[in-house]
């Protein structure tokens, strides 16, 4: 008979062993998971709520540029209200007079020009008035062409000034045009 190496009492034991390795490493492993998964949940929970925090910010933004624009549209000519108002001042008082002669009617409507011409000067409306100029589509309004000595396309006649506000047109100048020979 072969005596057998291993031990019948020995061999259970180490399977003992390696089992309760495992349930050990096991018991290890699930606190070590259940405490990244709550760390992950309160990491979430965070982000969370500064996104909601940065979502409600982005929306207070939003409603007061909206407010503030509104608010602009609406006072946007206020100081060129209360400049023209003076204007307004000056011809009603020129209508009140009963004794007008013409010279005092001119000198009075010159005075108002002046008042006016000083507010467009202040809010930076500027004329066209283009007469010798090229035609320039974006200033001038041609309303026709005529016979002139002119090189063709000058503006030769002025028949309404334009004006623009800080460099963009409010009105085209309504111009006469030299014909090509």
């Amino acid at each position: 008979m072969e005596q057998n190496d291993t031990n019948p009492t020995t061999q259970p034991q180490e399977n003992q062993a390696s089992a309760e390795v495992t349930q050990e490493s096991t018991v290890e492993i699930i606190p070590n998971l259940a405490e990244q998964l709550h760390t992950a949940e309160l990491k979430a929970q965070e982000h969370y709520d500064a996104w909601m925090y940065a979502k409600a910010e982005g929306e207070n933004i939003r409603r007061r540029a909206i407010e503030d624009v509104s608010k602009a549209q609406k006072f946007a000519v206020e100081r060129f209200s209360n400049e023209m108002l003076a204007v307004m001042d000056s011809l009603q008082a020129a209508l009140a007079v009963e004794n007008t002669t013409v010279e005092s009617f001119k000198s009075g409507m010159e005075l108002t020009l002046k008042q006016l011409s000083s507010v467009f000067e202040k809010f930076h409306i500027t004329e066209i008035n283009p007469i010798g100029e090229k035609l320039d589509p974006h200033k001038h309004q041609a309303i026709s062409m005529i016979d002139s000595d002119q090189p063709a396309n000058t503006v030769v006649s002025v028949m309404q000034k334009g004006y623009a506000l800080n460099e963009r047109i409010l009105r085209p100048a309504l111009v006469l045009v030299a014909k090509a020979k």
